[in-house]
């Protein structure tokens, strides 16, 4: 859909503006090079770095957070909160005003506290996840639930704390929204997905079983992210415990892993992360550092991937076009079919215990299960001790499986180390929108499928830039979906998606 343009001039804007847009552009500048050695920690530092590295995140930490709640900050916005602004100038503002009165709420040493005990306990979970041994991280998984518990309280202490915390992720979609569309998703799912298993229908599963090489995989991916039309010049990709991606629109650098018996896997985690980033590269460059030049929120971004991931990566098109690539480099794979590997890349498994290696149906289950965990954790309704049993009892609940280590099962995700208590429900958020977004630009590109199949991804890549990237934060998450596609935010698209992909797929 055609939208009007992401700029204007604003000259009717006080010295207000320009003063409170540099203060901005700065202590943004702080967080972009925190991310940096956030992005290093994960990914190059010396094993031994923890200690320097996490009071080097906390000082910046430290600085952004006096810079965004000081006196001037403060000043500038009474200034301009009765000033005749472009409708620009006041998405600006307020996203700034939202950022600075978060922000004023919290004491600076707790900001410095939360940002230390962060550094430390990723290396306290990648430790704990390698050796299987969840006692080992619970003290940091308690200090982090502490910590955002008393965050929650500065910032509203009238509500509830997990509500307060996902707004971090999502502020301008209600917590009811996003139970009411995890309700919804479980609704559906579920029964999907036991109809699926009582299905007579095989696909073709053992399409890619055997062993890949990490290296040839490693090959591959880079192989893939260039079919897509990933901007080396602007991005690199490493490996990390769990793929990851940080940047901006100058730099903006993806990670993924490999499984030597498992190379859809990779591939799917890389496209994933390529969604990541080519929003983050699509963000407008004049606008750095501003709210105009920074992604709307995480159930947008997470979009962004999803769309990529299973709207692209799992497609007919994307396989007629990429198998040949696949067979070259896996020459074991010769006699495999664009149907053998689309079936391949589409089965539902009935015992996968790994969310980032999930199917895409079973995979809103693993959402739903760390959902209520982490709400239950914040609210005071669940002891850290007891998350493992918890865990596996809702995954013998909600997938009919059961974790046999903690590393496969409570362990698996990085969130919690980093203290991210709000995040998940952005994944599911996030792909009921790739599908609403994936559906406008099908019905507004030229043979969208036949784009993709022939390897070009121009349109898709022009379109999603034109209704996604370009606008930065400028509008809030159902308007930005409204103007993308026509409608508000909803979960329709992404049924029907499934509804009429997986009942083919499996007789249903």
């Amino acid at each position: 859909m055609a939208t009007e343009a992401a700029s204007d001039d604003g000259s009717d804007a006080p010295d207000a503006y320009d003063a409170l847009l540099e203060r901005a552009k700065r202590w943004n500048a702080v967080g972009s090079a925190a991310g940096v050695l956030g992005w290093d920690q994960q990914v190059m530092m010396p094993e031994g770095g923890t200690p320097a590295r996490s009071k080097q995140l906390s000082a910046l930490s430290s600085v952004r957070h006096d810079m965004l709640t000081d006196d001037e900050t403060a000043d500038l916005l009474a200034e301009l909160s009765d000033a005749d602004l472009t409708d620009e100038r006041s998405a600006v503002v307020r996203e700034v005003r939202r950022e600075h009165e978060r922000a004023d709420a919290v004491p600076v040493e707790l900001v410095e506290e939360i940002s230390e005990a962060s550094s430390e306990a990723l290396a306290a979970w990648e430790e704990a996840r390698a050796e299987d041994d969840f006692e080992a991280f619970a003290p940091h998984l308690e200090r982090q639930v502490e910590l955002k518990r008393e965050y929650a309280e500065h910032v509203d202490p009238d509500r509830d704390p997990y509500e307060v915390l996902f707004e971090e992720y999502e502020p301008c979609l209600s917590i009811e929204r996003a139970e009411s569309v995890l309700d919804e998703l479980r609704e559906a799912l579920v029964p999907m997905i036991d109809e699926i298993r009582e299905s007579d229908r095989d696909l073709a599963v053992d399409t890619f079983e055997g062993s890949f090489p990490e290296d040839e995989q490693e090959a591959l991916a880079r192989e893939a992210l260039e079919l897509v039309g990933y901007d080396f010049d602007r991005g690199r990709l490493d490996v990390s415990s769990h793929p990851f991606t940080a940047g901006n629109q100058f730099d903006c650098r993806v990670t993924t892993r490999f499984d030597e018996s498992d190379p859809l896997g990779a591939i799917g985690s890389t496209i994933h992360e390529f969604g990541h980033a080519q929003y983050n590269l699509g963000l407008p460059q004049e606008h750095w550092g501003t709210p105009l030049g920074e992604s709307r929120d995480l159930s947008v971004h997470e979009s962004q991937s999803r769309l990529w991931e299973n709207h692209v990566g799992r497609s007919r098109a994307f396989w007629e076009l990429f198998l040949p690539t696949f067979k070259e480099r896996f020459p074991g794979t010769a006699d495999a079919t664009v149907e053998d590997a689309y079936e391949a890349a589409n089965q539902v498994y009935e015992d996968n215990l790994v969310r980032v290696e999930a199917d895409e149906l079973t995979y809103h289950l693993h959402i739903v299960v760390r959902f209520e965990i982490e709400r239950d954790l914040v609210r005071g309704d669940l002891a850290v001790e007891d998350v493992p049993e918890v865990w596996n009892d809702k995954y013998e609940e909600y997938l009919g499986i059961r974790p046999d280590t903690d590393a496969e099962g409570c362990l698996q995700d990085i969130h919690w180390s980093h203290g991210n208590f709000g995040y998940f429900p952005t994944y599911s958020l996030g792909s009921v929108m790739a599908a609403q977004l994936y559906a406008a630009a099908e019905s507004e590109i030229d043979d969208l499928e036949g784009s993709i199949a022939d390897g070009d991804f121009d349109p898709l890549r022009e379109w999603l830039g034109e209704n996604v990237h370009r606008h930065g934060s400028r509008y809030e998450t159902n308007e930005l979906v409204k103007r993308a596609t026509g409608g508000d935010f909803s979960a329709d698209a992404f049924l029907e998606y499934v509804e009429g992909k997986y009942g083919e797929l499996y007789d249903l």
